[in-house]
């Protein structure tokens, strides 16, 4: 592959046009971020979406390594002086890695094998000869004798046979399209077995893996959770893996390519075909398609924490309320901390729920009291240990109060990374770690986004074998989403934290602590052009950061929008054809005015009119509409509660509500209000076929469900979507 053809290749892959990938390519070369480019560049990229943005500059880097890749093997061959126009256009005409590299083996500078050293000893004049399979009489120790060598340690023609065995065995293994036929059969007809070590079957690291004592999967079907399982069952010791395929048909296939006609070799070639196998191909192609399978795995469940990550992180906020965030605990009690609508800490203490009725009457008189002084009207309770007693406490003080306050159990997950973390003790100085755990419970439910980005993303939880994947593709992974969502929904400038402002698009995290440093210092931003102040902040990253911040109530009103401020004037000249100016922005009465006008507008009619493009006045409507919108608010709000549902009243057949916690490639768990998440497996998601639970659920989602089986002693729940009555759903 020529450079030059890189951007068709893509075009082609992805089904768009040439120039929209050239373009692309271009911003992203000139340093132009992604979320930057599919906000801000629609006319030149074609209104392509940030996921092919994505993709494109994912291909490109690979492409750009693979051609890379091919001139330094043209070279490597080329010094050998074995580069020929044919091998040179074969490898040109290749355009996967894996190809390239089966070409490059026979090249390839390796340690000292066999083949090697029988070539040292003067035996590929030998093997050349068995090869060609010209001699029809006679016998191969004949053939032989005159390679019979006493100084090259050759004294039989036994000797020297079996070193051009060797030669030939070695030259079968790097055949580029034998190796090519034999992937493709392995991985349409060969299966992978497992085997449980006996020893370690009764042992509590044995148990997890009781479905793989005698297992049997053909490679082509197995899901990615299943691979990942048996190679981190493979990693204990517990398991042993073996690819499995059909030895006959496989010899048959390479005794076809390499065995013409009948010679006085023919059953020493099958010999040394069995050996190639056996010693060289089986062992290497097996070590591929298992890593494959791991690449593909490990891919599919990045993706997967990826996917749920963005649905967690762009969970509408409970904007609004006064907290009361609680982190459950046994011993040491329930911490506690309110917090204000704006997240601000107003109280915090320990509340002994669980130390007997004395605590707990206590407790309650006390939370009782906290509630009443600070209007609390919504209680965040931590899913972790003790979170079933909190949860029956606060639904026992919501009732017997009779108190207009709803209560919402809250992933915990992270809680105690982001306490004991740098950021916590700079933002919470004068509070232990206990209790910020409790403040980041009550905080995420005002503003998930805000408050999550500050954790680790592996240490939220919403995933499958996150931590037996590729760390650093999991990190890059999570780091383009919570980028891509925090430019998604914009950041109000003069509140948000470092953590936050670092995944704006061109701010990082340097920049993000120089940004609140100077907003500490001269009081709030006024306008988005005072960000030029900022230490490192020059023109490059304040073009590809200033549309995604906003500021409320500031001077210039389109700095609360995402209208970029190279389009302010646009936007003004658009203002200005409605007979309206940025004014009108501030003003509830005539902002309703403008959006019942701009219902009305042809935007291609006044684009064309104007001189501009038709994507970027489509979305400068979009936001003279709503100004100081988020795009959150069109999502469904979060599901709280007033009474509390225990385990031993579920019965099969209960329907219920329900909210998404984390999708996985068998099915998704769903809160259903008690500490047991119950499972809806993908053979329950629809009547139809579904490929994956996540073309039908996302995280966050609230559902109707249907309980189809309770196992209280393993304290498991079975759900069902498919089967629940639709006048449940009306």
């Amino acid at each position: 592959m020529k450079k030059e053809a890189i951007s068709e290749v893509i075009a082609a892959e992805l089904k768009i046009k040439p120039f929209q990938t050239n373009a692309v390519i271009e911003l992203l070369d000139d340093g132009n971020t992604i979320p930057f480019i599919s906000r801000y560049r629609k006319e030149k990229t074609g209104e392509l979406d940030e996921e092919k943005i994505r993709t494109i500059s994912e291909r490109l880097t690979y492409l750009r390594n693979f051609v890379k890749r091919q001139e330094e093997i043209i070279n490597k061959i080329d010094e050998q002086g074995k580069l020929t126009d044919d091998l040179l256009l074969a490898i040109e005409k290749t355009t996967k890695l894996q190809e390239l590299e089966d070409i490059y083996l026979p090249y390839k500078q390796k340690k000292r094998t066999r083949a090697q050293k029988a070539k040292e000893k003067g035996l590929e004049p030998l093997a050349n000869t068995i090869i060609l399979q010209s001699l029809t009489t006679g016998t191969p120790e004949e053939a032989a004798a005159e390679f019979i060598n006493p100084e090259m340690e050759i004294t039989t023609a036994e000797e020297a046979l079996a070193g051009a065995q060797d030669i030939i065995a070695e030259m079968i293994s790097e055949d580029a399209q034998l190796r090519q036929d034999i992937r493709k059969y392995l991985w349409n007809s060969a299966f992978i077995t497992t085997s449980l070590d006996e020893e370690k079957e009764s042992t509590e690291e044995g148990k997890v893996f009781l479905m793989y004592k005698e297992y049997k999967e053909l490679v082509r079907t197995l899901p990615s959770h299943r691979i990942l399982a048996i190679n981190r069952g493979e990693k204990l010791e517990c398991l042993k893996v073996k690819l499995e395929a059909d030895e006959d048909k496989i010899l048959s296939r390479i005794g076809d390519r390499f065995i013409k006609g009948t010679s006085i070799f023919q059953a020493l070639l099958q010999d040394t075909i069995a050996d190639s196998w056996k010693r060289l191909i089986q062992p290497s192609l097996e070590r591929e398609i298992r890593n494959q399978l791991t690449e593909s795995a490990e891919r599919q469940a990045i993706d997967i924490f990826g996917t749920n990550l963005r649905q967690l992180l762009l969970q509408a906020p409970l904007s609004g309320y006064t907290v009361m965030g609680l982190d459950p605990g046994y011993r040491t009690g329930c911490k506690m901390a309110i917090v204000d609508a704006t997240g601000n800490v107003l109280d915090h203490g320990v509340l002994y729920i669980t130390h007997g009725e004395k605590g707990a009457a206590e407790s309650a008189k006390k939370a009782l009291a906290l509630i009443k002084k600070h209007n609390v009207t919504l209680i965040s309770i931590g899913n972790g240990t003790a979170s079933f007693e909190t949860e029956e406490f606060a639904a026992k003080l919501i009732k017997d109060n009779n108190l207009d306050t709803r209560y919402i159990v809250t992933s915990e997950a992270g809680a105690s990374v982001y306490s004991a973390s740098p950021l916590a003790k700079e933002e919470l100085p004068e509070y232990d770690v206990t209790i910020r755990g409790a403040v980041s419970i009550a905080r995420r439910v005002q503003d998930p986004l805000a408050e999550l980005v500050k954790i680790d993303p592996k240490a939220i939880g919403v995933g499958q074998y996150q931590h037996d994947v590729n760390q650093k593709e999991l990190a890059n992974t999570l780091d383009q989403t919570i980028e891509s969502a925090v430019n998604h929904v914009g950041v109000e400038l003069n509140t948000a934290s470092p953590a936050l402002l670092k995944h704006v698009a061109g701010i990082n995290a340097t920049i993000a602590k120089n940004i609140v440093a100077f907003r500490n210092e001269n009081g709030a931003f006024h306008s988005r052009r005072e960000l030029l102040k900022v230490a490192r902040l020059g023109n490059s990253a304040y073009t590809q950061c200033a549309g995604f911040l906003r500021i409320n109530g500031g001077s210039m009103p389109l700095d609360n929008t995402p209208v970029h401020p190279e389009s302010y004037e646009l936007a003004e000249s658009i203002l200005a054809k409605l007979g309206a100016d940025i004014s009108i922005l501030g003003d509830k009465k005539q902002l309703e005015i403008l959006q019942a006008k701009i219902k009305l507008v042809n935007p291609e009619k006044l684009a064309n009119d104007l001189g501009a493009g038709i994507p970027t006045v489509k979305d400068i409507l979009d936001a003279l509409a709503k100004p100081g919108r988020d795009p959150r608010e069109e999502l469904p709000v979060p599901l709280t509660r007033k009474a509390i549902i225990k385990l031993s009243d579920i019965k099969v057949g209960t329907i219920m509500r329900g909210t998404v916690r984390n999708v996985t490639d068998f099915g998704a768990f769903v809160d259903i209000g008690i500490k047991t998440a119950g499972l809806i497996h993908i053979s329950e998601l629809s009547n139809k076929r579904v490929k994956h639970p996540l073309d039908v659920l996302s995280v966050g989602d609230i559902i109707t469900v249907i309980v189809i089986s309770v196992d209280e002693a393993r304290g498991r729940i079975g759900l069902s979507l498919k089967q629940v009555p639709k006048e449940a759903l009306a």
